[in-house]
């Protein structure tokens, strides 16, 4: 029996949480199975896609784990009225996300939403209005700022290892040319917008740890941006080659390699990298600089001043070492996951993410990412839209914070928290 309990903020939460998905394409139904359906602390007990297949294909899961019916639905607005359920998990479409969790939060239910860019500042201005007009917590699932190296990394800005931080950088390099030349018969919304739009279209996956290590809407936030295109090719040359000929001649918006750079208050600069339509390998290029060494993703390399001088005209002699700090410097989180045992999609930052939610949920707590985190991530599309279109021309980033972010509300210590370390 499902029993409720006041929390310490009054809000009335069930010991068992009951979770609403709302999106069951590729991105939803894996987490839904990988993920949530493996949680013993939460119960799906409502599912929505607007195509009846994903809909009884998650319903069937859900019986398989559950022994019993959940709701199904195609209208979102049903599970957002529903009483039985507490929370929801947003995966739909980028296009999709922040109305949804406009809704959720209107509705009075806690949401989490996978990631994407905007489509306008407006969209994310009305994402932190609602919040604040409800009180309802809004978080964004960035799973990367629960990756291992990132939270190591985190742990040693934290404690001053790589002295001041003036640069980082990272992005999304990954090749998905299969996925968007595919777009139309597995019904994913990505090729629509390599064919209408040129941006920065995923930017939140190293922004978002970047963000917490230079300190993000908390002390320090970004002030503008400027970003360039490549030429667009690289689909057309797949497409050829794999019999898509529909697109073979298509004059795709989306430059191949999109390069944006951010400035923020405290001239610390940001180079984000978006990189999805060229053979390569997967990276996400987290770099980050300090006046004391750096670290850097691809090469899993740390340069400490004062203590790597000898390797400073052969890099290959470091490539790994950043293994040689993870005695001392692995993330609390971490350090518990790998004691309980990983679990979970993508390396298992997947199954960190959607613990922090529903333990803030439980908790009545705003969450490690919170709606303004989520506004100023998302913005990084819209804007770089508007840069592009200008040839590069800066632009500025607004404040969402309407200038709380100089001294906001104290940090919220609980294990998952991201801001401060937290053991």
């Amino acid at each position: 029996m499902i029993r409720k309990e006041q929390t310490r903020k009054g809000v009335y939460m069930q010991e068992k949480l009951q979770i609403g998905v709302i999106g069951l394409g590729s991105r939803g139904m894996g987490l839904l199975k990988a993920v949530m359906l493996e949680m013993e602390d939460i119960e799906v007990t409502a599912v929505c896609d607007v195509y009846q297949d994903r809909q009884e294909d998650a319903a069937a899961a859900c019986k398989e784990k559950y022994g019993k019916e959940v709701t199904m639905t195609g209208d979102y607005h049903e599970i957002l009225a529903m009483d039985g359920v507490d929370a929801v998990i947003i995966s739909a479409s980028w296009a999709a996300h922040s109305r949804i969790a406009v809704d959720a939060m209107r509705a009075g239910k806690p949401c989490a939403s996978e990631v994407g860019g905007a489509y306008s500042l407006e969209e994310c201005w009305e994402l932190v209005r609602t919040h604040e007009e409800t009180g309802v917590p809004c978080m964004m699932l960035e799973n990367c700022c629960y990756g291992r190296d990132e939270l190591m990394v985190l742990n040693m800005v934290k404690q001053g290892v790589l002295g001041e931080i003036v640069h980082c950088a990272g992005g999304y390099c990954h090749d998905l040319r299969k996925e968007i030349a595919e777009g139309r018969e597995n019904r994913h919304y990505r090729l629509d917008n390599y064919m209408h739009r040129n941006c920065e279209n995923y930017p939140t996956h190293e922004l978002g740890p970047i963000a917490k290590v230079l300190d993000i809407n908390r002390g320090n936030r970004m002030v503008s941006l400027s970003s360039v295109a490549s030429k667009a090719r690289g689909m057309n040359e797949y497409a050829a080659n794999h019999n898509h000929a529909e697109l073979a001649d298509y004059p795709f918006a989306q430059g191949d390699i999109v390069t944006t750079t951010i400035r923020c208050a405290h001239g610390e600069t940001i180079v984000l990298t978006l990189d999805t339509t060229l053979p390569r390998a997967y990276s996400r290029g987290f770099t980050v600089r300090g006046t004391k060494g750096l670290y850097q993703e691809d090469t899993r390399s740390i340069f400490i001043d004062g203590m790597h001088e000898k390797f400073e005209f052969n890099l290959k002699g470091m490539w790994g070492n950043a293994e040689e700090f993870r005695e001392q410097y692995e993330h609390p989180i971490w350090k518990q996951y790998l004691a309980e045992g990983v679990k979970g999609g993508h390396d298992g930052m997947d199954w960190l993410v959607f613990s922090a939610f529903f333990d803030s949920v439980r908790q009545g707590e705003t969450p490690p990412i919170d709606v303004y985190d989520m506004a100023s991530w998302m913005a990084v599309t819209a804007l770089s839209e508007q840069s592009v279109a200008m040839g590069g021309l800066p632009v500025a980033f607004p404040d969402f914070t309407n200038g709380r972010w100089i001294a906001r509300e104290p940090i919220i210590e609980r294990h998952f928290c991201l801001d401060k370390i937290c053991e």
